[in-house]
């Protein structure tokens, strides 16, 4: 079987910088806040081009404390988008608010400006886009949609890590960006973690302090309610480690898609994903748009070829979404490209040949 994402892979070519890391924390005895997640801090705040970074228990630790942070609570409302994970719209209704959900560019896949700037309300207390699939949304007028409102952007970059807009990185645009580095994504630890970096000392600040307690300096000094989300320091040292590949591995990973844009092109009955002029996706996911979409996915998975589906049903057709009080039809584009979209297998590891197999049975099943 063809899987999606092979982190045996990945880790059999750094398994000695792994385990020495390992090692090294283990023998410290550091295993909270130890001196490895100090360093990956600065070391990934360097690589997003920004001064601040706080890690985290999790991604989803990532948006609720930020928003957190930014005094979002009950009454307000954030806009973001509904073709996305769970923990999106989870975040902003742990902090009590109200998630406003706008549609999408077909293109990208990413919040449509156009329909922001409809969504916008006076309680609206932040404005939460999605850079999906590791491609960036299309920040410059979402900024501009903010700095007239006097809103704050939070940018969820879970899944674009040293993604670009405009030249700056993920993360770089807002007040504060998310990551996750889940085990599957393109910088991802060995179990659940996460982090915010920021160009706005005091936002930072006031993260860090949620995330520990919401103490200050003394262990005991406990200034604000918070709660607990610290960066596990064993999870710290292999991302250190992993880091200094990153640019390696996103570079592979154009490689592939470029073979999979090779391989399908032509194919009337699906759509391949797009570059935004001026975007620099780091295609966490190879994401095509496809007519009887399920009716691919069978064939494949008879061929021992993996897919996925992200995300089957846009978060305002949740129950746990029904706060939002969103209807179906209410996001068009968004609902429809829950019914097409299918990921295909994408990881550094992945043979070109294999990439070849996989495009010519998908034209192999449409020419059927």
């Amino acid at each position: 079987m063809i899987p999606m994402v092979d982190l045996k892979a990945q880790y059999a070519r750094i398994r000695t910088d792994i385990d020495a890391a390992i090692a090294r924390v283990v023998e410290s005895t550091q295993f909270v806040r130890g001196e490895e997640c100090a360093a990956f801090e600065k070391e990934f705040a360097e690589y997003c081009g920004v001064p601040y970074a706080c890690g985290v228990a999790n991604g989803t630790d990532a948006l609720t404390i930020s928003l957190w942070a930014l005094g979002v609570k009950a009454g307000d409302e954030v806009a973001t988008v509904a073709n996305t994970f769970i923990a999106t719209g989870e975040a902003i209704l742990i902090n009590g608010a109200r998630p406003v959900f706008v549609d999408v560019d077909p293109d990208s896949f990413t919040m449509d400006p156009n329909s922001l700037k409809k969504a916008i309300t006076t309680r609206t207390k932040c404005i939460l886009p999605v850079h999906l699939y590791g491609h960036p949304a299309d920040m410059r007028p979402i900024l501009d949609v903010a700095t007239k409102k006097g809103i704050p952007v939070v940018e969820d970059a879970a899944q674009a890590h040293a993604a670009e807009y405009d030249g700056k990185r993920a993360g770089a645009h807002g007040i504060g960006g998310c990551f996750s580095f889940y085990p599957g994504k393109n910088l991802g630890a060995y179990g659940d973690a996460g982090a915010v970096v920021s160009t706005d000392e005091g936002f930072i600040t006031r993260v860090r302090r949620i995330a520990n307690h919401g103490g200050g300096k003394g262990k005991y000094d406990n200034i604000v309610p918070g709660t607990n989300s610290r960066l596990d320091t064993i999870q710290a040292a292999i991302l250190r480690v992993k880091l200094r590949h990153l640019d390696q591995w996103n570079a592979e990973r154009r490689e592939r898609v470029a073979a999979y844009h090779r391989g399908l092109e032509g194919i009337r009955a699906i759509i391949t994903p797009k570059e935004r002029a001026g975007s620099k996706s780091v295609w966490h996911l190879y994401t095509i748009r496809a007519k009887d979409r399920d009716g691919l996915a069978d064939h494949l998975k008879e061929k021992g070829i993996g897919t996925a589906i992200h995300y089957p049903k846009p978060l305002h057709l949740q129950a746990a979404m029904a706060k939002a009080g969103a209807r179906q039809g209410d996001l068009p584009i968004s609902e429809r490209l829950c019914q097409e979209v299918l990921c295909l297998p994408l990881y550094p590891e992945l043979p070109l040949e294999t990439v070849e197999r996989i495009a010519a049975e998908v034209r192999a099943f449409y020419e059927r």
